[in-house]
């Protein structure tokens, strides 16, 4: 296995069955490096967000086999895959689905508290320097509920970070941002990529957003073009 393989999907077929038997990923082959920011594109129903969900390991009904960082996933048990992306998976979505009834710190500390592989103090401290490196240090002790959009979704991505996951997957990450916030959580996005070695895997329909990523995989009716 090399090295600088961070994601590898070998002939990835997806059915889905309601209303009617319909393939929707048809043997789909391809490899994402360590540290490379790619945007899967395409029109609403190409299955991009449907090979998100499986390349994240949520989906496991599919045939084909996905391995990360060289730890072959497919046949594994859910509760070996939640343990798995909980400590290898970043995800942001287009929503930020933060607890706004908990304050910032909190919610970024979440995952961490559950991996439980350090103490409260370390783990506070890793979220600390998450905000710091998104420029929400003072934003700490505020509620969720108080954040505009665009602080929301920047913390979402310091909980994506808190467990340092080789891999940040997105669904739409900048889907609900205007353009100003847009930019911001793709720089983000691109310092993790080239100065931390993090692998992003993010599904958009925003063009320049896609363009300026290292690469772009481009789907439609379940095939890659």
């Amino acid at each position: 296995m090399e090295n600088n393989i961070a994601l590898k999907a070998n002939h990835i077929i997806k059915h889905f069955y309601q209303p009617e038997p319909f393939k929707v990923l048809k043997d789909l082959s391809f490899e994402v490096k360590t540290g490379e920011f790619l945007t899967l594109t395409g029109k609403s129903g190409s299955g991009k967000s449907t090979l998100l969900y499986v390349l994240s390991t949520m989906d496991t009904d599919y045939e084909g086999e996905l391995s990360i960082n060289g730890n072959k996933l497919t046949g594994q048990t859910r509760n070996q895959l939640a343990a798995f992306r909980n400590e290898h998976i970043g995800f942001v979505f287009q929503f930020h689905y933060l607890l706004l009834e908990f304050n910032v710190l909190d919610n970024i500390m979440l995952p961490a508290l559950k991996l439980n592989k350090k103490s409260r103090e370390e783990i506070e401290a890793k979220a600390y320097a998450n905000l710091k490196l998104l420029g929400m240090e003072e934003q700490a002790l505020k509620m969720a509920s108080k954040l505009s959009g665009g602080q929301q979704q920047r913390v979402a991505i310091a909980r994506a970070l808190i467990n340092d996951p080789s891999i940040i997957m997105g669904d739409e990450p900048t889907g609900n941002l205007d353009s100003k916030n847009t930019q911001i959580v793709f720089d983000i996005f691109k310092e993790l990529a080239h100065e931390r070695g993090q692998t992003i895997i993010a599904v958009t329909h925003d063009d320049d957003f896609a363009k300026n990523s290292d690469r772009i995989i481009e789907m439609s009716d379940g095939i890659i073009l």
